[in-house]
């Protein structure tokens, strides 16, 4: 199932990259859905090629139930952002993965950065898929529109920390 999504901030490239890889907004994030931040770890300077770390634990509240009985009340997901050195115009990209323990869903998706009129177009791209023979099709959908609402609301909310910090 195809991910694919576009936003635009009015805030730098610079000021949005910082904040996506600040602990203080993804713990925020986490909490705002239910969820907590269990750990998250940056290597390398967010100036140049960095990656970030976050492993958190979500609610499955919002599933379909019988999703639930499989996972049970809780997620825990791993998402590691493998980020590029801006590029010459200050554009950045990450090549984000989402691993859900326990649950046979997998998600690939490219973001990127781009400077835009002096704010910045977030654009995400990417799929969700799952490993399951037969029903793999319907698991990756149904897990679809949760991952895209998760990721349109992470963009959503940067603008708000942005205008509040």
């Amino acid at each position: 199932m195809a991910l694919s999504a576009t936003t635009t901030l009015p805030h730098s490239v610079d000021s949005v990259a910082a904040v996506l890889v600040n602990e203080d907004f993804q713990r925020h994030v986490s909490q705002l859905v239910g969820g907590t931040l269990e750990s998250f770890t940056v290597d390398g300077d967010i100036a140049g090629a960095f990656n970030a770390t976050s492993v958190r634990t979500l609610p499955t509240t919002r599933l379909p139930e019988i999703a639930r009985k499989f996972v049970g009340e809780h997620l825990k997901v791993t998402q590691v952002e493998n980020w590029e050195a801006p590029a010459a115009d200050g554009s950045r990209q990450s090549n984000i993965s989402l691993k859900i323990a326990g649950a046979p869903v997998d998600v690939t998706a490219v973001q990127r950065l781009v400077a835009d009129a002096g704010g910045t177009r977030v654009e995400l791209e990417g799929a969700v898929k799952s490993s399951v023979p037969f029903l793999g099709g319907k698991i990756a959908d149904a897990a679809e529109p949760m991952v895209a609402k998760a990721l349109n609301l992470q963009a959503a909310q940067a603008q708000a920390w942005l205008e509040s910090h």
